[in-house]
């Protein structure tokens, strides 16, 4: 018995079902970002949040050292404009907020942009969310960084009061 006939078929199997694999492959990662502020940003065309760390929001205040007030939102902000520009920007997702925006863990050159915003000051550790950089927190906090220099609302209560 030969079965020379099924062959053909056969082929034209493999050949469908290896085509949508091959245009399902990965498309090119983004290796830039834009900080949006200073616990957001977009990476390519994607939207990410921060995972775990909680920026003052762009119209927030703090308290100086010396008593009087400084736009610490916008210093978030600016702070991770500048650390994006550095190198190479990698995230991966931890979860889809209720938003659409991924939430993330971002390094820049392998270096975690979360904890580098928490240490210098810039945004507390959220725990409500995760637990990760609640020693950095203490570090900047310790060291009287950032936000940690005068009094200052945390950034969701500043969010609830100002209905942001």
């Amino acid at each position: 018995m030969r079965f020379v006939g099924h062959r053909r078929p056969l082929g034209a199997l493999l050949l469908a079902c290896c085509l949508p694999l091959a245009a399902c492959e990965e498309a090119p990662r983004p290796t830039t970002a834009t900080a949006i502020d200073g616990d957001s940003l977009m990476w390519g065309d994607v939207e990410v949040r921060l995972h775990g760390i909680d920026a003052p929001e762009l119209r927030q205040a703090c308290g100086g050292r010396d008593g009087g007030r400084w736009p610490c939102g916008r210093a978030a902000r600016n702070w991770l404009r500048k650390l994006l520009r550095r190198g190479s920007v990698t995230c991966r997702r931890v979860t889809t907020d209720r938003y659409g925006r991924m939430v993330g863990i971002c390094t820049v050159n392998g270096r975690d942009v979360g904890r580098a915003m928490v240490r210098a000051g810039l945004a507390v550790a959220y725990v409500r969310y995760s637990r990760r950089y609640v020693a950095d927190e203490r570090a900047a906090r310790a060291a009287r960084r950032g936000i940690w220099q005068g009094q200052f609302t945390l950034p969701h209560l500043w969010r609830r009061r100002h209905r942001y």
